[in-house]
């Protein structure tokens, strides 16, 4: 029972005295989720895109942390300049932590600028702003000193220091670079669907407030580096979909790697929209020193939905009994495409 609270009160400890070290809101699919890994991505794969994700996890802990996403893009023609176009994007993530009810709120808004090198290179830089919104609830905290040797109680003092404020508010800013590579305007094909992404980013580069106790405390800037690729094997009609991302924020840093393995079921068509894509991808991902990931991505026509388990392997294993996070993600794409099709403007699919 006392091993509990202790658990508790770490955790807490954490979150209220060390939020200025802790990473942003993040998802073990990172490749569905563009938004949070570089403004840039926006526009860059489809004309338009709806993506939902969810993510829970450390329920075996504690109470269960729960992160949501959603994001919309699409991609506007510029006229005048040849070979290039714009994308919009709206991305709002929130995150529930802990029995301290510490929720984050970030909605942004992003728009990049897709610049075509040939009809298989392109190159994108993207800014994004909005809101920074954090909340906590300390009174719902219990601390070890409220252990009074038989059962937890509230009439105790807890020997933390008190915080000032119950919410943050602050203006937030990023943006970063892409490469593009794709081979056609497939957005999947067993012969000729190869596609690479390379790109850094910058998130809170305007240092935005970070503390409920010291208001001189800052969010470190987050920077990025990621690459992601589809690449079909010979004569066949399956894909290898290696990626990685390395973040850094402050003391902290994070690298996550790993590969899918595709089976394309049914070839993408340029001549009829009668023929249906479908794709179902399997592989894992590892986060270094932290956790093992099992993921499944299945796709038809405009629709994904992906689905991926944290298997904790970190110094936490005995508390969460290597119990992770369960991950959903679901995506619709109106019109997708590759190349010279994309940044249109119109409704037309693009295969």
């Amino acid at each position: 029972m006392k091993t509990k609270y202790i658990v508790n009160s770490v955790l807490a400890f954490l979150m209220v005295n060390q939020l200025s070290k802790a990473q942003d809101i993040h998802f073990s699919q990172y490749t569905e989720t563009p938004s949070s890994i570089n403004p840039a991505l926006a526009g860059v794969h489809y004309n338009t895109r709806v993506i939902t994700n969810f993510r829970t996890q450390w329920g075996s802990v504690a109470t269960s942390y729960q992160t949501i996403g959603l994001s919309f893009e699409q991609t506007i023609k510029a006229k005048k300049i040849k070979g290039s176009y714009f994308a919009f994007a709206l991305n709002v993530f929130k995150d529930a932590a802990g029995d301290a009810k510490l929720k984050t709120l970030n909605p942004n808004l992003g728009i990049s600028y897709i610049q075509k090198i040939n009809k298989q290179m392109k190159v994108s830089g993207g800014l994004q702003g909005g809101l920074f919104y954090r909340t906590i609830d300390v009174n719902n905290m219990r601390w070890d000193k409220q252990f009074n040797g038989y059962e937890y109680d509230a009439a105790l003092p807890s020997g933390e220091p008190a915080t000032p404020r119950s919410s943050i508010t602050a203006y937030d800013m990023g943006g970063g670079v892409n490469f593009n590579y794709a081979q056609s305007e497939k957005f999947f094909s067993s012969k000729d669907g190869n596609k690479f992404d390379f790109g850094f980013s910058a998130y809170h580069y305007n240092i935005p407030a970070n503390s409920f106790i010291i208001t001189s405390e800052k969010l470190y800037t987050r920077y990025c580096t990621y690459a992601s690729g589809d690449f079909n094997i010979p004569n066949s009609k399956n894909a290898v979909m290696p990626s990685f991302l390395y973040m850094r924020q402050g003391p902290s840093s994070q690298f996550i790697v790993g590969a899918l393995f595709k089976f394309i079921l049914v070839d993408q068509s340029v001549y009829t929209t009668n023929k249906k894509p479908a794709a179902i991808s399997i592989g894992s991902q590892y986060r270094y020193r932290d956790a093992i990931i099992p993921q499944v991505l299945v796709q038809y026509d405009k629709y994904a939905f992906g689905a991926s388990y944290d298997v904790n392997i970190s110094a936490l294993t005995p508390a969460s009994k290597r119990n992770g996070g369960l991950e959903i993600m679901l995506r619709y794409n109106v019109s997708p495409g590759y190349g010279r099709n994309l940044g249109r403007g119109d409704t037309k699919a693009s295969y």
